[in-house]
């Protein structure tokens, strides 16, 4: 990235920057999910045991999204407030910012490899493996454990890529990865007859080529903010805790799903047996199809808000988000208009048993019904993060999943004779109630900060 940079998130149109950074993140993100099917698609075709191989495999999810979430204290943490420095012009700052998160993550990673190659079996029969699984599920995640440092690494450093205006590049991370995956998958799975220790193995080398991929374009000349020996080493007070108050919104709301996964699926088993549970595992696989592409329009406005933000220049910033929310609330309205048609559609992709996509036909018009508000839900929170607002940003997170959502599946099927439709109920209660709250405090806070800025 030139010199030039600042006047490329400064000054161009912000309509047009605003589709130049968020379609490759948009990309990247349907990237990822669609290496972590194919990942499945192959296990659950391994001969004679693909079934528990896929089962012991699911049981791991859970930790490996509390793995990721820890990134977020560099990606959404560290990346904007490095932004916001270089709109200032402060340069040196941001490339501090970058190297305080460089070594955070490679510190969390240490103590998570060395937590998870401890506890591993612990919490992976904690979270439901049994033990005609619990074999395959250690088999998968002791060496998934082992490259743990690739994965923080690619996913924390890969938004410093897109918070200095290269979004095209951080889509190239996600793309090289996910392609060596899919290439190495079949061949280590079924050629090298390793099984499940291949699906890891395949995961883990191709995260460090992105890895490499990464940290070589960081201390290279491309790069406006470069990743350099002598920033590792710098204040926490002043350059990391900030960014882990930052990034912490995001951590909660990432983690969380772990945790609201055991919630609804305990509930669901208890109230409508393993149809309900199966059911579920589609309702989340469509979520998140949905809301990925949202994520990475916010992606792509944030370094557009952080940076002008840090310039003073607050009309761009209100411009910032107009296009945010204009986009992301059409998107996410188009999408549950879709779903609340074609329900049976999306039921079909994941499964051929008719009794699962009856049922899930059903329960996908009840959870989904509060989709189309998440694209205001996530646009205000995007930008509470783009302006480096760390309590409201956690406030917000913490609200929707912690106050409303989880006490909301336990209080529901007190009051309706339906306790399989409560559970499902509890999701669209606490996206509208969540979102009103949002809207609120983004009126007041989100206006005071520009005001602020202004006076400055």
């Amino acid at each position: 990235m030139q010199e030039n940079s600042k006047e490329y998130l400064g000054k161009e149109d912000i309509n047009k920057l605003f589709w130049k950074l968020s379609l490759p993140a948009i990309i990247a993100q349907l990237i990822n999910m669609l290496y972590n099917i194919v990942d499945r698609i192959y296990i659950g075709h391994i001969s004679d045991h693909g079934s528990l191989a896929l089962t012991g495999v699911g049981v791991c999810m859970p930790i490996i999204v509390v793995v990721s979430a820890f990134a977020a204290f560099a990606a959404t943490g560290g990346a904007p407030r490095a932004s916001i420095f270089m709109g200032k012009g402060k340069k040196d700052t941001s490339e501090k910012i970058l190297g305080g998160a460089f070594s955070m993550q490679v510190i969390i990673s240490i103590v998570l490899t060395l937590i998870l190659l401890i506890f591993g079996k612990s919490f992976l029969l904690s979270f439901g493996a049994s033990k005609n699984t619990i074999n395959y599920a250690l088999e998968y995640l002791n060496i998934y454990s082992l490259g743990t440092i690739f994965v923080e690494l690619t996913l924390s450093m890969n938004a410093f890529i897109t918070a200095q205006g290269d979004a095209k590049t951080a889509m190239y991370t996600v793309l090289i990865g996910a392609l060596i995956n899919i290439v190495l998958d079949p061949i280590l799975i079924f050629m090298f007859k390793m099984g499940v220790r291949g699906a890891a193995l395949a995961t883990i080398i191709s995260q460090a080529i992105s890895c490499v991929w990464v940290v070589k374009f960081l201390t290279s000349e491309k790069s406006y903010m470069k990743l350099k020996k002598e920033n590792l080493f710098v204040s926490f007070n002043k350059y990391i805790l900030p960014s882990i108050l930052l990034g912490l919104a995001t951590f909660i709301m990432q983690s969380s799903e772990a945790i609201l996964g055991i919630v609804f699926n305990s509930s669901l088993l208890k109230y409508g047996g393993d149809i309900a549970v199966g059911a579920m595992a589609i309702l989340t696989s469509v979520t998140m199809f949905v809301l990925l592409p949202l994520q990475g329009m916010g992606q792509g406005a944030q370094p557009i808000t952080s940076y002008n933000f840090g310039a003073g220049k607050v009309d761009r910033v209100r411009g910032s988000f107009k296009v945010l929310i204009k986009y992301s609330l059409t998107y996410s309205t188009i999408m549950w208009l879709i779903i609340m048609i074609f329900p049976q559609v999306f039921a079909r992709i994941f499964t051929p048993d008719k009794n699962l996509v009856a049922f899930t036909s059903w329960a996908i018009r009840i959870y989904g019904a509060g989709i189309f508000v998440m694209g205001i839900q996530l646009a205000c929170q995007m930008s509470f993060v783009a302006i480096g607002s760390a309590k409201v940003s956690i406030a917000v997170a913490v609200l929707r999943k912690f106050v409303l959502l989880i006490p909301l599946i336990y209080i529901l099927p007190n009051f309706l004779a339906n306790k399989v439709f409560a559970v499902y109920l509890a999701e669209p209660v606490a996206d509208f109630t969540a979102v009103i709250c949002t809207m609120i405090l983004f009126k007041i806070y989100f206006a005071k900060a520009l005001i602020e800025k202004v006076s400055v």
